[in-house]
């Protein structure tokens, strides 16, 4: 830790010399722990257990900040309970799916009291007695029902509480403010302005009326209980991004960090210049370690994902007590439970599926990229000083396309190889010879997606009749994509030029401009389902099959609107995109007396073949 950080954090730490040993220290100073640590343990696990104190220090026994007098941020809200929560659990998951991501998903729902506040790690027992104090002070005249007032503007959506119960509660939080700087000597500034329980924040101006729409589905009056809750976060990483593990990583050199499932990592934006092309560097919270990880292993989530609930302070009559009073000590990190993976709503998925009334969908992944096989450095095998191209491989094509910046853009949108050409006539030719009626088709606008479209349609002799519509909302996850910029992908005017034939009339559900980079999934699959109910009401009413062609993800996340299933976890998503192989396809069909969508077999075989590795016959020779 850097020497001014040191004073810094130097200024509110104590020696602990002839204070009191709280009951849950002194088995840990038994096991040999020093008391400074120990204390650092049990505030970063809300003093909770033995256990889980003696597993953070086991954890963290390379923590290279581990010795440093570094406190926890507190800060107290005030969060509702039963069926008020679950109605506003349910706005988040549909605000997000319908308006994609804004500031209040950042936090569970709550009414802040304070400030986030600094507490000597020693003290943090006395931030509990400070609540039970002022809980037990205003319990007799807080509001056994908290009106609430739907505020509404360009940029804020939210719960305003009336007067007559905000002073109560505000009351409340000057009187914690005060128990808290008496008995842990600490500063907290308790919130007296007008208290909001936030919905949205910082969206988009066109999402405002339907943000209102689903507010106005929460019962602001209803009957609820509500808790006082205590949380910490660790004071370093306030302004960082927060990153889950998805898998497991072994490090492979010493500056990388090992990764866990579950595991989150503290990531600042502003100091990446170390990492290469899709690693970043973090701290890891379990260990306190910082490296390298590979960034595709992990998901980006909210900061509160790692705060610790400490204590609670239920206010309700009809409660004992003596247990209110104890407070309730959680064993989640967060307290509020994660939200269930985002769900469609009803009426849209019976929309969707009545637009789309006897139509097949056969959806198809692109077939094999020159990437795939020659790594990220496939441009420099292929290309001249003066940026010319030439064919060092007969996997390679034997021309690409002209595009306006010159070669330097295919290199994060990657053309099909030879052999990806010829796997995409072999699809179209079992295509044509199934007798399916192919009527329209769709593609990512990713140059190997148009490629593949363009080389099915010739073998089914469809190439002059049948425009391909470029349809951006169905490109891939764009987290998933190299470097930190969307890739730039050709123009319908470039496409048109290298003899693709494009719909110029097509209007797409997302522009190429929308695309951003590094979006979160709850995004991508609210794009993918927005795409698809433009498709399906895009082409005609009469039996065909519309070839929709893509990415390995599409397979799942432009299926499942249709068959009426939720999004996967993203975790197993993950998993499975990876095992679909080029030209895997998925085909969707309509049951007819069911009036619904099943999948079901798709109309032609899957290619398999095994992989070719290069040869050089001058090693050869030499080393024989």
């Amino acid at each position: 830790m850097a020497a001014g950080e040191t004073q810094l954090y130097a200024k509110v730490f104590n020696k602990l010399r002839g204070r009191s040993v709280p009951s849950l220290l002194e088995p840990l100073l038994g096991m040999g722990f020093p008391a400074h640590t120990a204390l650092k343990a049990l505030a970063a696990t809300g003093r909770k257990t033995v256990e889980e104190a003696s597993d953070w220090l086991h954890s963290h026994c390379n923590d290279p900040s581990l010795d440093d007098p570094i406190p926890q941020e507190y800060a107290l809200f005030l969060c509702p309970t039963g069926s008020l929560l679950e109605k506003l659990q349910e706005f988040w998951r549909e605000s997000k799916r319908q308006c994609a991501k804004n500031r209040a998903h950042e936090v569970f729902p709550h009414i802040t009291l304070c400030d986030f506040f600094t507490c000597e790690d020693q003290k943090v027992e006395c931030l509990y007695e400070a609540l039970k104090r002022a809980g037990d002070r205003v319990l007799g005249t807080f509001p056994a029902a908290v009106p609430l007032v739907l505020h509404s503007s360009i940029s804020y959506l939210g719960f305003f509480v009336s007067d007559g119960p905000a002073d109560i509660i505000r009351e409340f939080a000057v009187m914690f403010a005060s128990e808290a700087s008496s008995l842990a000597d600490c500063t907290v500034k308790p919130c007296t302005k007008q208290l909001h329980l936030t919905l949205a924040h910082k969206f988009y101006p066109h999402h405002q009326r339907t943000l209102e729409q689903l507010a106005r589905a929460i019962p602001p009056g209803h009957s609820c209980q509500w808790t006082a809750a205590l949380y910490s976060r660790d004071m370093r990483f306030v302004h960082y991004q927060t990153l889950r593990v998805l898998y497991q990583y072994n490090p492979q050199n010493v500056d990388e960090l090992m990764l866990s499932p579950g595991d989150h990592i503290f990531v600042d934006p502003t100091q990446q210049e170390e990492a290469s092309e899709g690693w970043v560097i973090g701290t890891s919270q379990r260990t306190g370690c910082r490296g390298f990880l590979p960034e595709n292993y992990t998901e980006r989530v909210s900061e509160c994902d790692t705060w610790v609930k400490h204590r609670t302070y239920t206010f309700s009559l009809a409660a004992d007590l003596s247990s209110r009073k104890d407070g309730e000590a959680s064993g989640r990190r967060n307290g509020e439970p994660h939200p269930p993976p985002t769900s469609w709503s009803v009426c849209s998925l019976q929309s969707l599926q009545a637009t789309a009334a006897r139509k097949s969908i056969l959806v198809v992944r692109h077939g094999e990229r020159l990437d795939q096989i020659f790594g990220k450095s496939w441009l420099q095998q292929c290309s001249t000083l003066d940026g010319r191209y030439y064919r060092p491989d007969l996997n390679f094509p034997r021309s690409l396309p002209r595009r306006s910046c010159g070669i330097k853009d295919f290199e994060n949108d990657p053309p099909l190889s030879s052999c990806g050409i010829f796997q995409s006539r072999m699809a179209g030719e079992a295509l044509l010879d199934s007798g399916i009626s192919v009527t329209c088709v769709f593609t990512s606008p990713a140059l190997r997606c148009v490629q593949t479209a363009k080389h099915i349609l010739e073998e089914l002799k469809l190439e002059k009749k049948i425009k391909i519509r470029v349809e951006p909302g169905i490109f891939e996850w764009t987290k998933w994509e190299a470097g930190k910029n969307t890739p730039t992908l050709m123009t319908l005017e470039e496409l048109k030029e290298a003899n693709f034939n494009v719909s110029m009339d097509y209007r797409p559900a997302f522009p190429l401009a929308s695309l951003l980079p590094a979006e979160s999934y709850q995004d991508f699959v609210h794009r993918c389902a927005v795409s698809m109910g433009q498709i399906v009401g895009a082409c005609p009413q009469d039996a065909g099959v519309t070839l929709i062609v893509g990415h390995g993800s599409a397979l799942d996340s432009c299926t499942r609107p249709l068959l009426q299933l939720p999004p996967r976890d993203c975790a197993d998503f993950a998993q499975l995109v990876r095992k679909v192989p080029s030209l895997g396809m998925c085909f969707c069909e309509e049951n007819k007396e069911e009036g619904k969508w099943e999948l079901v077999n798709p109309p032609v075989k899957m290619l398999t073949h095994g992989s070719n590795s290069g040869f050089n016959w001058r090693s050869w020779t030499q080393g024989n």
